[in-house]
C-alpha cells in the first residue's frame, strides 16, 4: 500500500485538507474527484504550482519555513505533510503549526532506519540510498531524516496524539515483520495526528 492510498483511505469525505509542500497536486486532485475534498495547496516550486494551476487545484506560492501563521487555527479538518518534514529547516515547528491549523494531521516521511539504511551505512560506508530515499547525499533536499522512534519522541515532547500509524514498504519482503519491527523493516511511514490547544 503506497502512502497516498493510505492517505486517501484516512481522510473522510466532504471535508477540507490544506496540504502543506503539495508538489504537483496530485494527491489534492483525487482526494477532490474521490471524495470531495475542498483543498488548498502550498508550494514553493514554480513548476509544481503552474502544475497544480493545469489541475484546476488552488494552490498558493508559500515558504512553509518562513511560517504558516496566516492559517487560523482549526481552520482545516486535515492537515497534510507527506514527505515534505524531512526537508522542512524546522520540523518541530512545522509539526506544532500542523496540529494547529488542522483538526487533524497527516504526516509520511522514509525512515531512516529502514534496514536498507542501516546496512548502506554500515558495510558501504556510504549515505544510503532507497526507493524511498533515492537520491545522493549532495542533490538531495532531506536535510533531518529522523527514524519512527524519532518521530514518536517528538510528538511525545510536543504532546501530539498520534492517532494511526501505517509502516509502508515498497515491496513484499518485510510483509510479515513490518508490524512487528516497524523501525527495522519500515521504508516509509504515515500518520495520523492531533493536538488538544
Amino acid at each position: 500500500m503506497k502512502s497516498n492510498q493510505v492517505i486517501i483511505n484516512w481522510v473522510n469525505k466532504d471535508t477540507s485538507i490544506l496540504d502543506l509542500g503539495c508538489g504537483d497536486g496530485s494527491i489534492l486532485e483525487i482526494l477532490s474527484l474521490e471524495k470531495n475534498v475542498k483543498g488548498l495547496g502550498v508550494e514553493i516550486d514554480p513548476k509544481n504550482i503552474q502544475s497544480c494551476i493545469d489541475k484546476g487545484i488552488n494552490v498558493i506560492e508559500q515558504n512553509i519555513d518562513e511560517g504558516i501563521t496566516n492559517f487560523k487555527s482549526k481552520s482545516y479538518d486535515y492537515v497534510l505533510l507527506s514527505e515534505t518534514i524531512q526537508v522542512l529547516e524546522n520540523p518541530e515547528q512545522a509539526l506544532l503549526e500542523i496540529t494547529r491549523i488542522g483538526k487533524s494531521s497527516i504526516v509520511t516521511f522514509p525512515n531512516f532506519a529502514h534496514w536498507k539504511s542501516r546496512l548502506g551505512l554500515f558495510f558501504l560506508g556510504r549515505m544510503p540510498k532507497t526507493n524511498a530515499l533515492p537520491q545522493e547525499w549532495y542533490n538531495t533536499k532531506n536535510i533531518h531524516l529522523c527514524t519512527i522512534k524519532d518521530f514518536e519522541s517528538l510528538c511525545e515532547k510536543l504532546e501530539i496524539s498520534i492517532d494511526k500509524k501505517t509502516v509502508i514498504n515498497s515491496n513484499k519482503e518485510s510483509f510479515l515483520f513490518k508490524n512487528i519491527f516497524p523501525n527495522f523493516f519500515g521504508e516509509l511511514i504515515t500518520y495520523q495526528v492531533s493536538r488538544k490547544i
